[in-house]
């Protein structure tokens, strides 16, 4: 009797502790998105040798995940610069928004295209992930290991923690048991880690669709969107719709 008493008070304690940890309702995530650019761009011709030499192995970016318990904004921080390490520009990128609202399994991207922002709005996609037994530890998180293949053939590894139970992460990847701290896309050659989570001590955020921008909302919008975003393209052999829409809401930014 005396050991069951105890084991008792010892499984209200463990439960305690990890509620005081899993709730987290509100955190500001700062990543790392990492691209190997040599790697990425081994098979170009059009870079001469000389170019290639000087390249730097990586071409870094930091990201803010900022959310609440049912809506989140994930864009670039505030002042990132480009940095001898970058051989493609991120000036692109600096306008990339997407606000995802769980609850309504929605989400809106501020996207740039040929320089001017367009706002598209879309459901959260779906993901089959296998979720696997390895672990390790990301910004003091423990994280799970799990996979899921995107564009038919494409691999992607994420770290996922359930001490945050909201299930987000960077780039627009969702639907794991928790955050994910950790992502990587080896075709790709990209990866995101979490570096830093504000989680203390921080109020609950009010977070907001991005607004500024050219609406996407009606067909004649839409085509005029996507007219620009394929002005380039060869008109003899022209894509389909549904390929391009593909591309414009990818889930990578």
């Amino acid at each position: 009797m005396k050991h069951l008493r105890l084991s008792i008070i010892f499984f209200f304690a463990v439960t305690t502790i990890k509620a005081q940890t899993v709730f987290i309702r509100s955190a500001k995530i700062t990543f790392e998105k990492k691209i190997n650019q040599k790697q990425q761009l081994a098979n170009n011709t059009w870079i001469s040798d000389d170019a290639r030499d000087k390249m730097s192995k990586y071409r870094t970016s930091n990201w803010e995940y900022n959310f609440n318990d049912s809506t989140s904004i994930y864009k670039i921080k505030p002042k990132e610069t480009l940095n001898d390490n970058n051989f493609f520009f991120i000036a692109n990128e600096n306008t990339n928004e997407l606000y995802t609202d769980f609850n309504k399994k929605a989400r809106v991207f501020r996207k740039p295209i040929s320089g001017e922002d367009f706002i598209l709005k879309d459901t959260i996609p779906h993901l089959n992930w296998k979720i696997m037994h390895d672990v390790r530890k990301i910004a003091g998180y423990e994280c799970r290991k799990a996979i899921a293949i995107i564009h038919d053939s494409v691999s992607v590894v994420a770290f996922y923690t359930d001490e945050i139970l909201l299930k987000g992460g960077p780039e627009g990847f969702t639907g794991l048991p928790g955050m994910i701290l950790g992502l990587a896309i080896p075709r790709y050659n990209t990866t995101w880690f979490a570096t830093k989570i504000e989680a203390k001590n921080v109020p609950v955020m009010n977070i907001a669709a991005p607004t500024k921008g050219k609406k996407t909302d009606n067909e004649k919008d839409f085509k005029k969107m996507v007219d620009l975003y394929t002005r380039y393209d060869d008109k003899k052999n022209p894509r389909k719709i549904e390929d391009i829409k593909k591309e414009l809401y990818s889930l990578l930014l």
